[in-house]
């Protein structure tokens, strides 16, 4: 899990303006392992992009990592 939130990071920081606001929260149900990423509010047009193209390829590549087990991963982007 420690893999998939620095991936995360990893992606996420050369976007923002304010990398410092960046946090991450995972919460576990039976079926997934959710990643709610916050981000500062003047950065949330970045890291969704338009039309949800930069979110939708964040997503992709995080959804690509195998997890052990049958859970899957969901990201979240919160404001």
């Amino acid at each position: 899990m420690a893999e998939i939130k620095e991936l995360i990071l990893t992606i996420v920081r050369p976007l923002v303006n304010h990398p410092e606001s960046l946090k991450i929260e995972i919460e576990e149900s039976n079926d997934y392992l959710e990643y709610q990423l916050t981000v500062h509010t003047d950065d949330i047009g970045r890291v969704i992009g338009k039309q949800g193209r930069v979110a939708k390829a964040i997503r992709t590549i995080v959804y690509s990592v195998r997890v052990n087990g049958p859970k899957k991963v969901r990201l979240n982007i919160v404001e």
